[in-house]
């Protein structure tokens, strides 16, 4: 019963969470559709941490106490016992101790250091037990399924003695002293489910206490008994389908479709790296993307990241990841933050398809653009980091690095628009009329002068992993589309988020944030800060590069949703709206390049055939929005005179006012089809008037020009 106490240090503490909440930034996984379970609640004394009993028990045995002391002494009193009282708040920290000390001497007639029992030995115990458990959490949180704490209260003991239990690992905690009931009332389960939003057969509970265990098995909850923890996980795998060890940040369990050959691959590493370890080889996947795979692999005390070809793969003969090794390899010796890669297997016969193995990266990947888990300060210091590293990429030598054959030179964007447009019809559902404009206007407005450098193709970032304390680039991520190109394209990427919305599918963004508040810079002060680093300016044609980076991923989420009515796996769910929202934010940027490219032009003297095509322009305009203000007056007209020709025959034909008459006078805005042709005449006179008003014809160079 100490545990009430000692596992409620002060960095322990939490609230009450609601049901089904995460951290803000968190991602909510898909739940594996072959596990029946939704939830698994866990008790923390006994199961989370160590028990209390054996733990107390050892520890009398080496500090040659009486057995049974500790345990007498804290339990002594009833409702009154010095443990109850503390956690009901009766009690400091310091002041349970002494009167834990005071019952102790009292039993055992020997002076007992409590303290020593409380802290040291206690917090050496949860330091083994903890991190598995709290492995065990994660691991069945990256599957999609809930977790929940049960716990004694939140009254905490103020020393800085034990290992942190992240409250970031549950969805739901309930702290049954606060509640006003405890185990094993039933209704303290009740109300753990009601938070997690799951009923009683969709839930595990880990408990280590009989009475507890029964009274949630009644609700119709399945149940594990833990006495053994090793004993008690492997019987949580069996129920859950899944392995629950070696957890490593943002993987999950290998998809039975993308399993890989185990022995082949340990045999692989023991030739390579000379380690011919017991342990056994731990395998989690990294994402599920279709085109590739890759892999955590744990190997004695080694993390690795295997990254290998599908069997499916539309270039078995893996040059795809021959070229991203060769790409990794060279940035390394550039001076790029970039993974360490290990070796390259282009034998068919280890795995299959060709791989290849670099070193884990530790550290945090953002998934989240408004970085809600730092401080205004913070957040300004990691998008100048991004922004930095970004314009180290696309400064690499190619000669120097040997990869001046990575790609075509010049014309990227005239290849990568072909590209994308041919990739969108090929998998077009529906007509989007914004795309249709962008395949036209794009081809038209491409970049007289494009530089070519390395170009990442997918930077972003949730591309980088930082270092967990400051802001610094570890690592960037995801090669598989680099090559040369036009390094602004890059950049243009890398600030979409600013223009989608928080909650966006396919990425969050920061459309209608609070940028000053948050501390992030704006898009034209990032673009500024990358330009700094480059020692350029930003292009004028910005909103081009814009467009061109709204269309390419319009085409992208096109393609995932054709793929989804396949029936086929995708990386990302998309649909229709996804991709018309998106065309349509890159068709406004096309609206200002046309206008910034209206307004750089002279107001004198401009070319006869320009102002004429602007003229012509204007004219059809004004009078297209007047035919449609006309096709709308003229439907108005005619549903108003049907009205008036039924009123007329019902009106008697002797003097009664007709009903002409009547909806005239009450009327007078009707407007009947006749007046509409003078009408649009008189307007169209009108816009002429307006638009030739504003030119000057030069008698002396035979040009026409716009007056200020």
């Amino acid at each position: 019963m100490y545990l009430r106490s000692i596992s409620h240090a002060p960095h322990l503490r939490w609230a009450r969470a609601r049901a089904g909440r995460r951290p803000q930034g968190s991602v909510q996984p898909r739940r594996l559709r072959w596990c029946r379970y939704k939830a698994v609640i866990f008790e923390a004394s006994g199961v989370l941490l160590p028990s209390p009993r054996e733990t107390a028990a050892d520890w009398e045995a080496q500090s040659c106490v009486p057995a049974g002391t500790v345990q007498q002494a804290m339990l002594s009193g009833g409702e009154d016992s010095p443990s109850l009282r503390y956690t009901r708040g009766e009690l400091t920290a310091a002041e349970f101790l002494q009167e834990l000390g005071q019952q102790c001497f009292a039993m055992a007639n020997v002076c007992v250091p409590v303290d020593s029992f409380l802290v040291d030995l206690i917090r050496t115990e949860m330091t083994k037990q903890l991190p598995v458990m709290a492995g065990v959490v994660q691991c069945i949180r990256a599957e999609g399924l809930k977790t929940a704490l049960l716990s004694h209260s939140s009254c905490l003991l103020h020393r800085g003695s034990c290992p942190p239990l992240d409250r970031e690992h549950f969805d739901v905690m309930v702290e049954s002293y606060r509640e006003g009931m405890c185990k094993p009332n039933p209704g303290i389960f009740e109300l753990c489910l009601e938070r997690l939003g799951v009923q009683p057969p969709e839930s595990i509970f880990l408990d280590s206490h009989s009475q507890s265990l029964e009274a949630a098995a009644q609700l119709g909850m399945k149940t594990v008994k833990v006495g053994d923890p090793g004993t008690a996980l492997r019987e949580l795998e069996t129920h859950l389908g899944f392995p629950l060890q070696g957890f490593v940040p943002y993987t999950r369990s290998v998809r039975p479709n993308a399993e890989i050959p185990k022995d082949h691959l340990r045999k692989y590493l023991e030739t390579l790296l000379g380690d011919h370890t017991t342990a056994p080889l731990v395998l989690r996947q990294f994402g599920h993307g279709p085109s590739t795979r890759t892999y955590s692999v744990k190997f004695g005390d080694r993390v690795l990241v295997l990254k290998k070809e599908p069997a499916d793969s539309p270039s078995p003969s893996g040059p795809a990841v021959r070229r991203e090794y060769r790409v990794l390899k060279a940035l390394a010796e550039a001076g790029v933050p970039v993974p360490t890669v290990v070796a390259l297997c282009e034998d068919r016969s280890t795995l299959g398809t060709p791989f290849y193995l670099m070193e884990h990266c530790a550290g945090h990947v953002h998934g989240d653009v408004s970085l809600p888990t730092l401080q205004p300060g913070q957040r300004r210091a990691v998008y100048a980091a991004m922004s930095q590293v970004l314009a180290k990429i696309h400064s690499v030598d190619l000669r120097a690095a040997k990869l001046e054959d990575l790609g075509e030179h010049g014309n990227y964007i005239q290849r990568q628009v072909e590209s994308w447009t041919k990739e969108y019809r090929a998998t077009e559902t529906h007509v989007i009329p914004a795309m249709e404009r962008l395949i036209e206007w794009l081809p038209l407005h491409f970049p007289e002068s494009q530089r070519t450098t390395l170009v990442h193709g997918d930077f972003r970032m949730d591309n980088l992993v930082f270092h967990p304390d400051r802001p610094e680039v570890l690592a960037v991520l995801g090669w598989k589309l680099s090559t040369l190109g036009d390094p602004i394209s890059d950049l243009a990427n890398n600030c979409m988020a600013y223009f989608l919305p928080p909650h966006f599918n396919a990425l969050r963004g920061l459309r209608q944030c609070d940028l000053g508040r948050l501390g992030v810079p704006a898009a034209e002060e990032y673009s500024q800060m990358y330009c700094g680093h480059r020692g350029a300016e930003r292009p004028q044609n910005w909103n081009f590069y814009m467009a061109f980076a709204f269309f390419r991923l319009a085409a992208t989420l096109q393609g995932l949703h054709k793929r989804s009515l396949a029936g086929r796996p995708a990386p990302a769910e998309s649909s229709p709206k996804d991709t018309e929202f998106v065309a349509n934010l890159a068709w406004d940027f096309a609206i200002k390049e046309g206008f910034r490219v209206f307004d750089s032009l002279p107001t004198t003297k401009l070319p006869a055939r320009l102002l004429l095509v602007a003229t012509v322009l204007l004219s059809e305009l004004a009078a297209l929005s007047w035919l449609v203000l006309q096709t709308a007056l003229a439907e108005r007209a005619r549903t108003e005179a049907e009205a008036l020709t039924m009123a007329v025959q019902t009106v008697d034909q002797d003097g009664q006012v007709s009903g002409a008459e009547r909806l005239s006078s009450t009327d007078p805005s009707l407007v009947l089809p006749s007046d509409l042709s003078s009408m649009s005449g008189r307007r169209s006179h009108v816009v002429d008037r307006a638009v030739l008003s504003k030119m000057e014809l030069s008698h002396s160079s035979g040009e026409p020009r716009l007056l200020d």
